[in-house]
């Protein structure tokens, strides 16, 4: 608590919700603070205030999704407003129409836009030529809602974050892995990165975050992991290079072994889903069951998409403060 006469400093509001590193730490735990909030209010009232009740959301979708998709319209629905699911076949964004004349449109009838794109920069025109506020539900650059929820998951999981070590394997270039070592960043976790040449991020992205990273090819840079991290080989979009990247990705798999091989007991495995069981991660490890299975966080990283969809929401169009 402050002393008495000291100022209290308010977190600055965010415009829109775009990718993690244009956060402040401190915006990053306000709103890991308010999915908390959130949460603890469902479950001990069995409801959530209304809070943007007559409040509207236009979910603008290229790529599909489960998790995407029901956690925004629920959390919406818990916060007594609205959402619209729009279909590419609707908005063709970028090429029925473009998206600085959807933003413009949508921002006469909704409260917010929340879109799930291919190209980053439909995210970003959004925002610029919109009048409301923008959420990149994913992109093929940022996937900034996972990343929330990740570290959120391990919050609640394990308490203090600062210094734990969180070892992404796999392909360590896509969207997931780019905004988990931008999340790192903010909360003074340790990043390791254990994928092949050709599947490791870009240098420059790496330099721009906040977190203490580590990029190797060596499976040896699972042990002492925290917390072992993946996500499918092929992306959506990529399905054509399928096969060469299950070849390339193949000793990089989350299986029994490598769980042993971290040396930790205690260590706990993450994906945001969906999964390719037998690819990325296997069933035992995936269902956390078996000797050398780890703990499996899995599913509480996909039930906790609601409470950091909701905090997002609140905060971009109820104007609810981060502090």
């Amino acid at each position: 608590m402050p002393s008495a006469g000291q100022k209290i400093t308010e977190i600055p509001a965010l415009a829109h919700f775009l990718d993690i590193q244009s956060l402040t730490n401190e915006q990053f735990w306000g709103l890991l603070h308010l999915a908390r909030q959130l949460k603890e209010e469902r479950l001990r009232t069995g409801r959530n205030a209304p809070i943007l009740a007559g409040k509207a959301l236009a979910m603008i979708f290229e790529k599909p999704s489960l998790r995407t998709r029901v956690s925004f319209e629920m959390g919406m629905q818990h916060l007594g407003g609205h959402a619209l699911h729009l279909s590419s076949v609707e908005v063709g964004l970028g090429k029925r129409e473009s998206a600085p004349d959807i933003a413009r449109v949508l921002s006469g009838y909704v409260d917010g836009i929340m879109a799930r794109v291919f190209d980053h920069k439909h995210v970003l025109e959004l925002a610029e030529w919109g009048s409301v506020p923008v959420i990149n539900g994913l992109s093929d650059l940022s996937h900034p809602c996972q990343a929330l929820t990740d570290i959120f998951t391990l919050w609640e999981q394990l308490g203090n974050l600062t210094g734990l070590t969180v070892v992404y394997i796999g392909d360590g270039s896509n969207n997931v892995a780019t905004s988990l070592l931008e999340a790192g960043g903010k909360v003074g976790m340790v990043m390791r990165i254990v994928a092949p040449v050709g599947y490791q991020p870009d240098p420059a992205l790496i330099a721009q975050t906040d977190a203490d990273v580590t990029v190797t090819d060596d499976l040896d840079g699972v042990i002492g992991a925290d917390v072992l991290y993946t996500d499918v080989w092929t992306s959506m979009g990529q399905e054509a290079q399928h096969a060469r990247h299950v070849a390339d990705l193949s000793a990089y798999q989350i299986n029994a072994q490598l769980v042993a091989h971290t040396r930790n007991h205690d260590v706990k495995v993450m994906h945001c889903l969906p999964a390719h069981r037998g690819e990325e991660i296997t069933d035992d490890i995936a269902d956390g069951v078996g000797a050398n299975s780890g703990d499996s966080l899995l599913f509480a990283q996909a039930h906790n998409r609601l409470h950091a969809q909701k905090a997002i929401l609140a905060h971009l169009l109820g104007g609810v403060p981060l502090g």
